[in-house]
C-alpha cells in the first residue's frame, strides 16, 4: 500500500525553484527517524545518508535522488492597475497557463491569468494562435499599483492553485514531477541496505540540474539511480493514430536508455529490467532522446557515476493538473526494493 496522505501532503506544497523550503520541512520530518544523517547544503539540497547493515570500511555507495522543485511563475512587473506580469520558472507551455487559478507570494495571495477574450481579438486570425505568456497578467483583483503592492512584490513566486484528488486508481495532483519520486525516497529510507545510501532531494532541477550536481560532487556515490515523474502519451494526440509505444498509465514505471542528457549505464539498466522480469513487476521503456533529468548532471560527476532513471509516468507533466497511476507507484516502489537486495 502507498502512502496517500504523504502524497497529497508532498503534491499541495509550495516549491517553485528556488523556493523548496517548504518541500524540504515535510520530507526532513517524514525521514530524520529513520536515517543516520541529514543535512542541507548551500543550494538547499537536502541530504539523508543510512549506513549499510554491516560496518565493513568500504561499503558500496549508492545514491538516489529526486527534485523537489516544481515548475511555476516569477512576477516580474506591476503596472499602474495593479495587474501582475509574470515570466515562467522552468518549462512550461504557454497554452497550459490560459485563465488558470494562481497564488502569489508568501502569503498565498489569490489570482487568476488572464487574456483578452475572443471579442476583443483585433487582428485577423488572431484567435487562431496560441497566446504568448508575454502578453498574458494576473488579476488579483487589485484596482492599482499601490494597492497591489500590499499584497504582493516583485519576485514573488507564483504556483498553480491546483489540489490533490484521488481518483480510484489514479491520482490527480501538481508538482508530480517530482514529488512522487520525492514519496519514493521516502518509503526506501525505512530500510537498511548492504550499501551506504545517500538520498539527495535535490533543488533548481527544473531551471538546469543545479542541486544534482553539488549533491553527487559532495557525496561522490558509486552508482546513483534518479526517481522520476516522466510524460505518460496515453492520450488522443493530433495526427498521432498509434499511442501504444507511449508511456502509458497503470502499466509500471519508466526505464530510461538515453536521453537529451544522458545515456544510462548498461548495466543498471539490465539489473532493472531483469529484476522487474524476475518478480513479474511491469515495466515501460521510454522512448530514446527526449527529455533529461539530474542523471545528466550525476553521471558526470568526477571520474563519472554509473547512473539508471527509473520514472512514473505522468499524463500533463508541467501543467497545473497532472494524473498518475496508484499502481504504477507501487510498482515502481517494488522495483528500487527488489533491486536494493541484489547490490552488494
Amino acid at each position: 500500500m502507498i502512502d496517500l496522505k504523504l502524497i497529497e501532503q508532498l503534491t499541495n506544497a509550495w516549491g517553485v525553484s528556488g523556493n523548496e523550503n517548504q518541500v524540504r520541512q515535510i520530507i526532513r520530518k517524514r525521514i530524520k527517524k529513520n536515517v543516520d544523517d541529514v543535512r542541507v547544503d548551500a543550494m538547499g539540497n537536502l541530504i539523508a545518508f543510512k549506513r549499510a547493515k554491516s560496518s565493513k570500511l568500504k561499503a558500496l555507495k549508492v545514491m538516489i535522488a529526486g527534485h523537489m522543485d516544481e515548475v511555476g511563475l516569477m512576477v516580474t512587473h506591476i503596472d499602474k492597475s495593479g495587474y501582475l506580469k509574470f515570466n515562467k520558472v522552468g518549462g512550461i507551455d504557454d497554452r497550459v497557463l490560459l485563465a488558470k487559478r494562481a497564488l502569489i507570494g508568501k502569503d498565498r495571495v489569490p489570482g487568476v491569468i488572464g487574456v483578452r477574450p475572443i471579442h476583443m481579438l483585433a487582428r485577423k486570425g488572431e484567435h487562431k494562435k496560441v497566446s504568448s505568456h508575454e502578453d498574458l497578467f494576473i488579476d488579483i483583483g487589485a484596482a492599482s499599483l499601490e494597492e497591489a503592492q500590499r499584497w504582493v512584490s516583485l519576485g514573488d513566486y507564483v504556483m498553480f492553485d491546483t489540489s490533490y484528488e484521488d481518483w480510484g486508481g489514479l491520482i490527480k495532483g501538481k508538482a508530480f514531477d517530482d514529488r512522487i519520486g520525492c514519496y519514493m525516497m521516502i518509503e526506501l529510507l525505512k530500510k537498511r541496505y548492504s550499501f551506504d545510501l545517500y538520498a539527495a532531494f535535490t533543488t533548481q532541477e527544473e531551471i538546469g540540474l543545479r542541486g544534482g550536481r553539488v549533491a553527487a560532487y559532495r557525496h561522490l556515490p558509486d552508482m546513483a539511480f534518479i526517481l522520476e515523474g516522466t510524460p505518460a502519451g496515453d492520450f488522443p494526440q493530433p495526427k498521432v493514430k498509434d499511442v501504444s509505444r507511449a508511456p502509458a498509465l497503470g502499466k509500471g514505471p519508466v526505464i530510461t536508455i538515453m536521453d537529451r542528457s544522458v545515456f544510462c549505464d548498461k548495466g543498471l539498466i539490465k539489473l532493472l529490467t531483469e529484476t522487474a522480469k524476475a518478480n513479474r513487476i511491469p515495466v515501460q521503456i521510454k522512448r530514446p532522446g527526449t527529455g533529461g533529468t539530474d542523471a545528466g548532471r550525476i553521471h558526470l560527476t568526477r571520474t563519472g557515476v554509473k547512473t539508471a532513471v527509473l520514472a512514473i509516468p505522468s499524463r500533463y507533466i508541467h501543467s497545473p493538473v497532472c494524473l498518475i497511476s496508484k499502481r504504477d507507484v507501487a510498482s515502481g516502489l517494488k522495483l528500487m526494493e527488489e533491486t536494493f537486495k541484489k547490490l552488494k
